[in-house]
């Protein structure tokens, strides 16, 4: 590891260099900084990012924690994306039926989403599973159907609904 103090400029590849401390450390050595850092541009954190949790008892990978996609749509009229991460394009299958597609695709298909979707003065819900035709998993994208809330089955009849906000977690290829 090498601490390097510099007094003055004329250092290559530096406009201001006057009074410029500069830490190199290769991954081997690593670093362990105490008290606060403050980090500021752009910077990549690799996939084995852990933090401690809010009450130190345990860390946590960070890259696993995060959403990896997120949308919030309009499915009534003409259906469409307000505001999405990593969502591609949305493709409206027909009444109650949405289709998002992937910006960067999941390793597999065993990802978890989870949201809500609401219409004033009705009682409307995502619903259904592989079996009885509601959500359909892909890596690449995710079918999923609103309806009426009807009966323990948790079916209905299809409804187009106006606020439909959903957040997925999983890997990423």
């Amino acid at each position: 590891m090498a601490l390097t103090k510099v007094i003055g400029s004329g250092v290559e590849g530096i406009s201001n260099a006057s009074n410029a401390t500069f830490l190199t450390a290769t991954a081997a050595e690593g670093v362990t900084l105490a008290g606060t850092l403050a980090v500021t541009g752009v910077h990549t954190v690799g996939e084995n990012a852990i933090f401690d949790s809010e009450g130190g008892a345990v860390t946590q990978n960070l890259v696993q924690g995060i959403a990896k996609a997120w949308v919030n749509t309009n499915g009534t009229s003409t259906a469409a994306i307000r505001d999405s991460f990593n969502v591609a394009s949305m493709t409206d299958n027909g009444t109650g039926n949405q289709t998002h597609a992937w910006t960067n695709d999941f390793s597999n298909d065993d990802y978890s989403f989870g949201g809500f979707c609401s219409y004033t003065g009705s009682r409307v819900a995502v619903w259904g599973d592989d079996t009885a035709g509601g959500y359909a998993f892909a890596a690449g994208s995710l079918q999923m159907k609103t309806s009426y809330v009807a009966g323990t089955d948790g079916t209905g009849t299809p409804f187009d609904v106006l606020d439909n906000h959903q957040n997925i977690h999983g890997d990423l290829a």
